[in-house]
């Protein structure tokens, strides 16, 4: 054969703007890099300065999607440095806050961003007109998802209620009692939604990967915990900058994160249930089975079903708080700030997202780290096309081209690309 490049200029439903760059030798040898060239955000750089109780409100901006893991991981961070311990049923609220986010980004990114790669459609609308109804259900599931963030965050996008040592205000019981009947029912569309994913043609596709997740002792991690893998790594979230790294690559504007001495590894909902399938809910572990989940599961392909199988514990999970939930006396416990590091690691919906800050005495922040899941899972995903087109270099080029962006989407639920289609060219090389 002749050598080829394909050549992706714009990469369609993923989180702002990549590309794809496929080179393909005479001797069949694949190169891939997945290239992403938005310019830079700073955000590290210009948290430096600022009060340590602005940081939750700034670094929700960095994402429409997921604000409550990225405002979750900034709270922990700094209550470990000030050394603030937040229990009982303000630690309660904040998971109720991350399930109403799983919730939502989990359906958005399963069915109007990775369905229709399954169905060969070309976006949701197509998935609209053949499945209506499939499309009405999941609206209204990811609707219950919004009104918890908006309930207790303050509105659906980039909550405003969340603060160091709790929140600005707590919820009442009558609050909340409402979403229980909407949860609940989007519980029973979750579970039943599971057959449909199971079903979906999925490539014969697997790897060695190292997955890399929290894991709490008695819960579903969201927020608390160890950082483990299947390889053997369980570390404290203090230990984190210790065994992983960022790394500059001259093909995209996002690092790459590194486990030291070892290489890629791939976070996420698939990582999560593989490490913690024994901690969902009973419900969640029969979906998992309808679904044909097990632990273990080694194709990425497969992460749309780990998605569903933690939409619906995310709903029971909501339902057993809101059950119990009894106001606090206080929506906040008291801050003091010092000079002090402190760093804090919460599951965002496509994986585990590290925080690290330093502060002086009067609690501002004089540096930042923020370490995302899509920066971390970045170099798993370039060695999925590599060896996702190797075997299948003769595949017509629209047909490949369409199976690389899918690969990509096993990774990233964001849709600030979604107007965009793909541009493709290939250029035969002598």
């Amino acid at each position: 054969m002749k050598g080829k490049v394909i050549k992706v200029d714009v990469l369609c439903r993923v989180e702002g703007e990549g590309a794809l760059l496929i080179k393909i030798s005479d001797d069949g040898k694949v190169d891939a890099k997945f290239r992403i060239y938005e310019p830079p955000r700073f955000f590290e750089a210009f948290l430096r300065g600022r009060s340590y109780a602005e940081v939750p409100d700034i670094t929700a901006r960095i994402c429409g999607i997921c604000p409550v893991a990225y405002q979750m991981s900034s709270v922990h961070a700094i209550e470990k440095a000030f050394g603030v311990k937040v229990d009982g049923q303000l630690r309660e609220l904040r998971r109720l806050l991350y399930c109403g986010e799983w919730i939502e980004s989990h359906v958005l990114h399963a069915f109007f961003l990775h369905l229709p790669d399954f169905l060969g459609l070309d976006d949701a609308f197509a998935v609209a007109r053949d499945h209506r109804q499939v499309v009405e259900e999941v609206l209204r599931v990811k609707k219950t998802g919004n009104d918890i963030v908006r309930i207790l965050g303050g509105r659906e996008i980039h909550p405003i209620n969340v603060k160091v040592g709790g929140f600005y205000r707590a919820p009442s019981k009558a609050d909340l009692r409402p979403l229980v009947d909407q949860l609940k029912w989007a519980r029973d569309s979750a579970v039943k939604a599971v057959p449909l994913l199971a079903g979906l043609p999925y490539p014969d596709f697997e790897s060695d990967y190292e997955f890399v997740a929290l894991r709490h002792p008695d819960e579903y991690p969201f927020s608390e915990g160890r950082l483990v893998s299947n390889k053997g790594l369980d570390i404290s979230i203090d230990e984190y900058e210790q065994h992983f790294a960022e790394e500059h690559v001259a093909h995209s504007t996002a690092l790459h994160g590194v486990h030291i001495g070892k290489g890629m590894y791939f976070v996420g909902p698939l990582a999560r249930f593989n490490l913690n399938a024994d901690l969902l809910t009973k419900t969640a572990r029969e979906a998992a089975k309808t679904a044909g989940l097990k632990p273990g599961c080694c194709n990425p392909f497969k992460s749309i079903l780990a998605r569903q199988v933690e939409t619906v514990y995310a709903c029971e999970e909501a339902i057993r708080i809101i059950e119990q939930y009894e106001p606090p006396e206080r929506s906040y416990v008291d801050v003091t700030p010092r000079e002090s590091m402190g760093c804090g690691c919460t599951e965002a919906p496509r994986g585990i997202l590290y925080h690290r800050y330093r502060f002086d005495s009067a609690g501002l922040v004089t540096d930042a780290k923020i370490t995302p899941p899509t920066a971390q899972n970045q170099p798993t995903i370039e060695d999925d096309l590599r060896r996702y087109v190797t075997p299948r270099i003769d595949m017509p080029l629209d047909e490949l081209t369409w199976q690389c962006e899918q690969a990509i989407r096993n990774y990233d639920p964001c849709i600030s690309c979604s107007t965009h289609f793909l541009k493709v060219r290939i250029e035969r090389t002598h």
